[in-house]
């Protein structure tokens, strides 16, 4: 059987593995002219999703990549105390096993893993998609067009293939009250193992460095009072709304706003928007990853949930043989449940995040210093974060699938 996915980044290529192992023949479509390298922003992988890349035989290659960031600093506006709490401390309420990873290094691990036998198409998308019958006739902006037995969207929050197929993002989407903006910038303040930051009412910005890195991000997190008003590739625009929000703040955000944005190499700026669909298939197409049910970036564990997603969708294809009508229905019952709580922790993580009142910022640093005291154990009972709350991760058991081949790489259904 013959899929295309579209989408290089990270759920894209976990498929693919899991895809080509079972038997079927995998290619994957990528707009951008070939892997990206400039390290992306720091991501999450939790006990679900490394258990999966356990499988894939590649947890030592992830934990040799990760960004060893052990201690967060973090001062309220208007203050020069830093409080400080150790990683360590912190991912222990959340998850027994984790994993940070800046994205691009996580992407390219699972690319180096899979590239010698999947089919990558670098430099294109997907220009329509017409199902008939037995198949699915694809056209692209640049290649010829080709025919395939099943189309996965792997290809993120503004995903073309849920726009081609199930229409136009805005009917699916939810802002959820923030904003977030990453860019890259020379490691000036010499951070290795260590995140530092100015926390205000309804806004905050860190800069942080790693193991793996020469150079340095800047994270920025903030709710306006109402959604903003530009469009996601108009990067003018989006500095200009971050210069908005961020003036007057203290610490390094002067200089991170004047002349580090003006020649940062690489710039991310979103809201933080959760999809709610209510089907993620239709026909022969499906979805995975943000394309599908992003709970929000940088609040609701979307790597995880994204890799785990990846691993179920070629699981349950691999137990139908390849039958999407079987396939597809049982996919989006397995991961249903980690989806919808994943939107709910996520709303719940950008009120958090980002305080609304002075009042929430004096919780934050008491929460903090709660943190630091007190063991794990004794901080989900106290705090209620055991349960279905923040574990929710942890929480999740993965299905075991077929181990080999299960159908012939030319069979077409």
């Amino acid at each position: 059987m013959r899929v295309l996915i579209s989408g290089a980044s990270v759920a894209g290529p976990v498929l693919a593995h899991w895809l080509t192992r079972y038997g079927f023949a995998v290619t994957v479509v990528e707009r951008a002219p070939a892997l990206r390298k400039a390290g992306g922003h720091a991501v999450d992988l939790f006990r679900p999703a490394m258990d999966i890349v356990d499988r894939m035989g590649l947890a030592e290659q992830v934990q040799a990549r990760k960004t060893g960031t052990e201690m967060l600093a973090f001062r309220v506006e208007g203050g020069d105390r830093p409080h400080e709490m150790r990683v360590g401390k912190l991912v222990s309420v959340l998850s027994d096993r984790h994993a940070e990873v800046m994205r691009d290094d996580l992407g390219e691990i699972f690319y180096e893993a899979t590239r010698h036998d999947v089919e990558y198409l670098f430099g294109d998308s997907i220009a329509s998609i017409a199902e008939g019958p037995g198949g699915v006739d694809v056209a692209f902006e640049r290649g010829p067009a080709r025919r395939f037995d099943l189309v996965v969207g792997a290809d993120g929050l503004h995903s073309n293939v849920r726009r081609l197929v199930f229409g136009p993002e805005s009917r699916f989407s939810t802002w959820i009250g923030a904003y977030l903006a990453v860019m890259s910038l020379p490691n000036y303040l010499g951070l290795r193992d260590r995140m530092d930051g100015v926390t205000g009412v309804n806004r905050m910005a860190a800069v942080y460095g790693g193991a793996q890195m020469d150079d340095a991000r800047a994270v920025f997190l903030f709710r306006p009072a109402a959604e903003l008003d530009y469009h996601h590739r108009d990067v003018g625009r989006q500095k200009e709304l971050l210069r908005e929000h961020f003036a007057g703040m203290g610490w390094e955000v002067p200089r991170l706003i004047g002349e580090e944005l003006d020649r940062a190499p690489t710039f991310y700026f979103d809201s933080i928007t959760q999809l709610r669909m209510d089907t993620w298939s239709r026909g022969r197409v499906t979805l995975v990853g943000d394309a599908g049910y992003c709970p929000g970036p940088a609040v609701g564990g979307s790597t995880s949930l994204a890799v785990v997603g990846a691993y179920v969708l070629a699981g349950e294809l691999a137990e139908a043989r390849g039958d999407h009508t079987r396939a597809f229905p049982a996919y989006e019952r397995e991961i249903g449940d980690y989806v919808r709580r994943s939107r709910t922790f996520a709303v719940g993580a950008a009120r958090r995040l980002i305080p609304r009142t002075r009042l929430d910022l004096w919780a934050l640093v008491q929460g903090t210093r709660l943190i630091n005291r007190l063991p794990a154990p004794v901080l989900r009972a106290l705090t209620g974060l055991g349960g279905r709350g923040v574990r929710l991760h942890d929480e999740v058991a993965l299905k075991d699938y077929p181990r080999g081949r299960v159908v012939g790489a030319d069979a077409v259904r």
